[in-house]
């Protein structure tokens, strides 16, 4: 047998979901580092991979690899919240209604308007949520402002800053007015810890 015949044959990884993939084996492929990841959505896969791992573990999750430019990954982060939040904005259909959450309300301090429209209005509370994610998703993907995923240009990084104060009300109203399904929600996903941690560690919005 020659040296070359011995070699094992390395199976070919596919790392995307095929259509009919059924739950359990969602993503189920297996773990890279970091270094090896050479795709431009490296960073994005990276803190997938985080996540799916051990979605508990917020530090390791917020912690960005060695060398790896801040605001890319400030960037890949809230693109990443704002993918999770429209899990939350689903399970918050089931008792968020326009009827009974006419405005966007934390605590009875504040009334948000939102920003969705030419002249900043009130909306109830789930098209508020709806806005805000369409309206993050349309930012973050826009090429005037983030034309590429592998450095951010300084100017774009401060809108980082107002997606997220505005995405961190969604947070608030879930727990203030819908705290059982806030609750488990959180549970399953660490959500909002994450986010919170993140905000703080990169001085994203005022501690009030």
């Amino acid at each position: 047998m020659t040296a070359d015949a011995a070699q094992p044959v390395q199976p070919t990884v596919y790392r995307r979901n095929e259509p009919g993939t059924r739950r359990e084996d969602w993503c189920n492929w297996p773990m890279m580092t970091f270094e090896d990841m050479d795709s431009t959505l490296n960073v994005q896969q990276y803190i997938q991979q985080l996540i799916r791992q051990n979605a508990s573990d917020v530090d390791k999750i917020l912690t960005p690899p060695e060398g790896q430019e801040e605001g890319v990954w400030k960037y890949e982060h809230l693109r990443q919240f704002c993918m999770e939040l429209n899990g939350l904005a689903v399970v918050l259909q089931e008792d968020c209604h326009p009827e009974t959450c006419n405005q966007m309300t934390a605590t009875e301090q504040w009334i948000f308007l939102c920003a969705a429209h030419k002249n900043p209005k009130e909306c109830s509370a789930i098209d508020y949520t709806r806005h805000t994610l369409d309206g993050a998703a349309s930012l973050l993907n826009s090429n005037k402002y983030f034309p590429s995923r592998v450095t951010i240009k300084e100017s774009s990084i401060a809108k980082i800053g107002s997606v997220c104060r505005r995405v961190y009300r969604i947070f608030s109203h879930a727990y203030f007015h819908h705290r059982q399904l806030f609750d488990e929600f959180e549970n399953e996903t660490h959500l909002c810890r994450r986010f919170t941690v993140f905000v703080t560690k990169y001085n994203l919005m005022s501690q009030e």
